[in-house]
């Protein structure tokens, strides 16, 4: 078994972002793993905000990233452990 942060210790971190943060991770958990374009798309929000609120939440082990294995060109994002 894989040691995880306790979820405790996420929603305490997703509770200290920023709104477009929190926004990025319920339409993840809504419609499961997504590119940037669209989350953008589905947020309504900034592309650049799409990118600061992934990049925000990858560095606090909210969401991961993959390669697309039908387009190399696109990123996919999921919450962690939804894979």
């Amino acid at each position: 078994m894989t040691s995880q942060s306790h979820p405790d210790d996420a929603t305490d971190s997703l509770s200290e972002m920023p709104p477009s943060a929190k926004l990025v991770v319920k339409t993840l958990e809504h419609e499961g793993e997504l590119t940037q374009p669209q989350l953008a798309e589905q947020t309504l929000l900034a592309g650049r905000t799409v990118r600061s609120a992934l990049s925000t939440l990858e560095d606090a082990d909210l969401v991961t990233s993959r390669g697309s294995v039908v387009d190399a060109r696109k990123t996919l994002y999921s919450l962690t452990g939804e894979d």
